[in-house]
């Protein structure tokens, strides 16, 4: 005759109260390694180094997508800076001691690198051709893609998939009704729409930078104000692969 267990049966509020104490245990070991007032010193010096730098509404934040502190700032704000200043702010910020990799918002992976070197590749080639005949078109002072360009969009991705660990420069572009101020504005929405549209079919974000140039450079032999002027392009560089960055500790790197 088998012998009956005599163990005790584990109380479900038990359970659940021990998962709140090692969910809070884990978030506390995670925050602990930031002393006091450490994240709010790299958030003033890093600020500071932004506007030196030139970096206009450019910021850095410290927190991860969790909300936990982190000495791996996220830049963000720079979407109309040229890449020099870009450059510039990145380096200012990765200058500042105690802090690790620094990226920005957009998807520039190694910020921090001037060391990146650009070469195209054969995606560029076939992106290019795909958009030869056709355009990612929107509606007229709007952000929202007709149905057409939900297709094309679909096979741009499919043409970029070869190339995923590349860095790809999605540009956004508006005919010259409007203001100056708006159609910049609008560039950049466009744009981020359509990374958005590309990251749903499988393109990973931070290979993805999303940016606008309003009505800046019309198609050669249109004018300025055709709407064909409307449009995305796309630019797909080579860059280093992106170095790993030690796990947050609060002394210097």
């Amino acid at each position: 005759m088998m012998a009956k267990s005599h163990a005790m049966p584990i109380r479900p509020s038990l359970v659940i109260l021990a998962g709140a104490v090692l969910t809070g245990a884990s978030a506390y070991l995670l925050a602990e390694p930031m002393a006091p007032g450490f994240i709010e010193g790299l958030e003033k010096r890093s600020a500071a180094a932004i506007e030196q730098a030139g970096g206009g509404k450019v910021t850095a934040r410290f927190a991860t997508e969790s909300g936990l502190p982190t000495r791996h700032p996220i830049l963000s704000g720079g979407e109309t800076l040229n890449d020099s200043t870009r450059a510039d702010v990145a380096q200012a910020v990765y200058a500042v001691p105690g802090v690790g990799g620094v990226r920005w918002s957009d998807g520039s992976s190694r910020a921090e690198s001037r060391e990146q070197v650009y070469q195209p590749l054969h995606c560029q080639e076939d992106v290019e051709g795909l958009l030869r005949s056709r355009s990612i078109r929107f509606e007229e002072a709007s952000t929202a893609l007709l149905p057409a360009s939900q297709v094309l969009i679909d096979e741009v991705a499919e043409a970029l998939r070869p190339c995923l660990g590349s860095l790809i420069a999605v540009t956004g572009h508006t005919d010259q009704q409007g203001s100056d101020e708006v159609n910049l504005a609008l560039s950049v929405e466009r744009a981020e729409v359509v990374r958005e549209a590309l990251v749903r079919r499988g393109i990973p974000r931070d290979g993805l930078r999303a940016t606008g140039v309003g009505s800046r450079q019309p198609v050669e032999g249109l004018t300025p104000s055709d709407p064909a002027n409307r449009r995305i392009e796309f630019s797909v560089i080579r860059t280093e692969p992106v170095r790993p960055t030690p796990v947050d500790t609060p002394g210097a790197r």
